[in-house]
């Protein structure tokens, strides 16, 4: 058993191995269904009559080759996780187990659970002498795919067409981990029986794969970029933002990156026209940041089509408002951090705060934001290279997923970030501009690097 003491009551991981009694049956009812209402967690897309999950889980624990474990938040069920093992006939793969119905209900997280689960499901495999643990899911399930890979699993594979959810296909991401300290090779994937795979409390040389998301930055209605973050100091690149939009996605981005330059001075969107034009070209996500400083225009962006907003400067100047976003639209709300030599920048960068970045960072994961987007602006739009350590250091102090942008110049500095995942797993993605519309990198050549 795993436990831990904390102020929100005590949380423990454990695996079950008798019959549960009523109450733990009727909690995990209650957890999984959950679970499935807010998308994540089993292959249900609606929670089944409630007789049917009771009949399914004393089912679980009648199956010799399926080992169920639970979370607790003091004494009741808040998740679930099944290992199951290869059947005897399958000699070939005794070697590895595979994980399971990974989840944590909507209504316990944040508190660590998930990660105390994991470690139970580890200790328990590797006590069992499997030397891999397998897992797939939803490209969807953020919180999840975060939790995987800075918990040391390789991502091996993507299936571009893995689930059906919401009325449209999702990927599907494969991940495996090495569990014994050995050094004996087996195949990652079925057509590259020499790839091996990371030995356990290893992360992979080169790290793991990165989302690129290529920046539009909207000035007066036209896709710009600044240099050091001053708008006198701009470069126009394109006045259709929506054909920017389709170019992008066009060429394999799976997100873009929008910001309202001009809404981030004045407080409030001022490129309306040029982000509609943009929502209405996109078929992949849009995360947008700039001049959203209220619950209204949070919500009205939201509602018109985009999937995220970036929340700046009001993250220093009202985390009470940036904790009801995330409250009442949750996964939905990121923190753009911006800082000069690890100090908050706001105001558009036009100010500078005496708040270190990291420790805003840890004040918005407290208050629920999905992701950080951290850029050191002195070398925004210079092409001199990210800051990785500055980057590295927030990944490593949050839990949460880290953007990293400002500052790539070619393909090294790409490189140079992903083999930092290595030691810095919490970072998710970079963002790239003005590299990209200046042709210093070649944005396929990009997203290979990244993969």
């Amino acid at each position: 058993m795993t436990r831990q003491a904390t102020l929100a009551g005590t949380l423990y991981a454990e695996r079950l191995l008798d019959n549960m009694h009523e109450d733990d049956l009727h909690a995990l009812c209650d957890a999984t269904n959950a679970a499935i209402l807010e998308g994540g967690g089993f292959g249900w897309l609606a929670p089944p009559p409630r007789e049917t999950l009771e009949r399914y889980f004393r089912g679980v624990l009648l199956v010799p080759e399926r080992q169920m474990f639970v979370a607790r938040l003091d004494d009741m069920i808040v998740g679930s996780a099944q290992l199951v093992r290869p059947p005897r006939n399958n000699e070939a793969q005794a070697m590895s187990a595979t994980l399971m119905h990974f989840y944590i209900a909507p209504y316990a997280r944040g508190l660590g659970l998930g990660r105390l689960l994991l470690t139970e499901v580890e200790n328990c495999a590797r006590s069992m002498g499997y030397q891999i643990i397998n897992l797939d899911v939803r490209e969807t399930q953020a919180e999840a795919v975060r939790l995987f890979r800075s918990s040391g699993f390789h991502h091996w594979g993507t299936h571009p067409s893995y689930a059906r959810t919401d009325g449209r296909t999702v990927r599907g991401l494969f991940f495996t981990k090495r569990l014994q300290d050995n050094e004996r090779i087996v195949p990652a994937h079925p057509q590259a029986a020499s790839t091996p795979i990371p030995a356990a409390g290893h992360a992979p040389v080169t790290g793991h794969s990165l989302t690129l998301y290529p920046a539009i930055d909207l000035k007066d209605g036209t896709c710009v970029r600044l240099r050091r973050g001053e708008m006198d100091n701009a470069t126009v690149y394109s006045d259709d933002p929506g054909a920017q939009a389709r170019a992008w996605i066009h060429a394999g981005c799976s997100w873009l990156h929008v910001v309202d330059l001009n809404g981030a001075f004045a407080g409030r969107s001022a490129n309306t026209e040029a982000i509609e034009a943009i929502i209405a070209n996109a078929s992949v996500p849009v995360q947008l940041g700039g001049g959203l400083r209220d619950l209204e225009s949070i919500g009205k962006w939201l509602n018109a089509g985009i999937s995220r907003v970036i929340l700046g400067s009001i993250a220093v100047k009202n985390p009470e408002l940036v904790r009801e976003a995330c409250r009442l639209f949750p996964g939905r709300i990121v923190a753009g951090i911006d800082a000069r030599s690890g100090q908050v920048a706001t105001e558009g960068w036009a100010e500078t705060s005496e708040m270190k970045a990291v420790d805003l960072g840890l004040r918005m994961q407290d208050a629920g934001v999905a992701a950080v987007i951290f850029t050191e602006i002195s070398r925004d739009g210079m092409l001199t290279g990210i800051d990785i350590e500055q980057t590295a250091d927030m990944a490593n102090a949050l839990s949460i997923p880290v953007i990293a942008s400002g500052g790539v110049g070619n393909l090294g500095h790409l490189e140079a970030l992903r083999a930092a995942t290595a030691r810095a797993p919490g970072i998710e993605g970079v963002i790239v501009g003005r590299a990209l519309y200046d042709g210093r990198i070649d944005l396929g050549e990009a997203l290979r690097v990244l993969a």
